[in-house]
């Protein structure tokens, strides 16, 4: 079983007094330096003089260099993308890190495939919400919390976990939990849902998109029957309140049968084993790290073309017409 700690099992006390330094105010960073803030906590932000600081500053907030942010703050959550957390760490934040200082991440990546070492005298904590960030900051105006997990990678202080449950009750996700896990943990299971659950989540919809226009369906009707409508986030919605197989309570007979019994049935289960362990030695073994950390460095061409591809595909154009068609959703 995880280890769950909840509000009262977390000390704000830890944080007062000191400087919460967060760099990058996108969707992560915005929700979590006003959560902070309301919490009754100090909180900087550091960042480029882009569209992001002119929302800082209306929210409120100075925003510094991110040098000026790193030298006095006491904790510095990096909430920026990972690829870009490197270059950041390797040219301004590397020479600045000193002892008694805490650095934060949202996601393990970087610490947990050593792209980051910070100095020994430096708590590494994790405090990674389960939602993205305008559902952080929703839930916590709105009284509740969003979930997330927690870890501590270096504990030069003596109480880094503390600290890192502290930060998470600060945004709000002690009230809903925070889960003790590692950045290994975290890294591997977050990488395996992007690269063995969602693939074949998309793939299967792609298919059965392209079969049924093939088949003589409206490309419209396609996609409002399979998201369009809301219906399949309402499924998910109540897979994570009331549970993956008891939400199916909620549709018909011939709906739970007919699911049920083509599920057991398909005829390709072993191969998805297959794809799913071929995925996880690629994380674990780190050759998708090599494999993005390549793609990066030569300027994301695979990448762009899988963009581009999905971006012109004929999807796009049918859920364009269906959402015209549905006045009252659009309006």
């Amino acid at each position: 079983m995880m280890e769950a700690y909840y509000d009262a099992d977390a000390n704000l006390d830890i944080l007062r007094g000191k400087k919460l330094g967060i760099i990058g105010y996108g969707n992560q960073g915005r929700a979590q330096a006003l959560n902070l803030r309301d919490s009754g906590l100090e909180v900087i932000v550091g960042g480029l003089r882009d569209e992001s600081a002119s929302q800082a500053e209306k929210d409120g907030f100075a925003v510094l260099p991110v040098a000026e942010a790193a030298e006095r703050a006491d904790l510095l959550a990096l909430l920026i993308p990972d690829e870009v957390q490197r270059e950041v760490y390797d040219r301004v934040l590397s020479s600045r890190l000193r002892a008694g200082q805490t650095l934060d991440f949202a996601h393990g990546y970087n610490i947990h495939f050593g792209l980051i070492k910070p100095p020994a005298g430096v708590d590494v904590i994790m405090v990674a919400p389960r939602m993205i960030g305008t559902e952080v900051r929703e839930s916590f105006v709105a009284g509740k919390g969003s979930p997330a997990f927690v870890a501590a990678a270096q504990d030069a202080s003596g109480h880094a976990f503390e600290t890192a449950l502290a930060f998470a009750k600060g945004i709000g996700a002690t009230r809903a939990g925070a889960f003790k896990t590692t950045f290994a943990e975290e890294t591997e299971l977050d990488l395996f849902q992007e690269q063995a659950v969602w693939p074949m989540i998309f793939r299967t919809w792609i298919t059965a998109f392209e079969y049924l226009v093939e088949k003589g369906f409206p490309p419209e009707m396609v996609s409002l029957e399979m998201y369009g409508s809301g219906e399949a986030a309402e499924i998910f919605r109540e897979m994570a309140r009331v549970g993956f197989f008891k939400q199916a309570r909620f549709h018909s007979q011939t709906s739970q049968y007919g699911t049920l019994s083509r599920a057991n049935a398909l005829p390709f289960a072993q191969q998805i084993g297959e794809f799913m362990a071929q995925g996880l030695r690629a994380i674990r073994d780190g050759s998708f790290d090599r494999e993005w950390r390549g793609e990066q460095a030569a300027g994301y061409p695979v990448f762009s073309k899988l963009r581009a591809a999905a971006e012109t595909h004929p999807i796009n154009r049918a859920e364009e017409e269906m959402r015209r068609l549905m006045r009252v959703q659009s309006e």
